[in-house]
């Protein structure tokens, strides 16, 4: 797997991170989703990259994802971000995966 920065979205997660001590890991969240496979993307700042993650191939910011999770994710994808929609978006050449993936801060 592999996960393109582009350079607007690289200056805004190190201006959200700045200074911080911790991991990015790209979060595939189905809390009250209903179903595994209607999951929802997010970006998480932790403390530690949690257990079962791996970190991902990236042009830069380094990047963890849960194992079980990769399978509902392309193997080539990109991370921009929208000023207008003040969000982050994963995409790939097939799909838009997010439009607005947002970003919390779980330390």
């Amino acid at each position: 797997m592999y996960i393109e920065w582009t350079e607007t979205a690289a200056e805004k997660i190190a201006h959200k991170v700045q200074g911080q001590e911790g991991y990015l890991q790209l979060k595939y969240d189905t809390d009250g989703c209903g179903c595994v496979v209607s999951g929802v993307t997010a970006l998480w700042w932790v403390n530690e990259p949690e257990e079962g993650t791996e970190k991902v191939e990236t042009n830069g910011i380094s990047l963890y994802v849960e194992k079980s999770k990769m399978i509902f994710l392309d193997e080539v994808m990109k991370i921009d971000f929208v000023p207008e929609a003040n969000s982050f978006q994963l995409k790939s050449p097939n799909q838009i995966l997010n439009p607005r993936m947002s970003y919390f801060n779980k330390i």
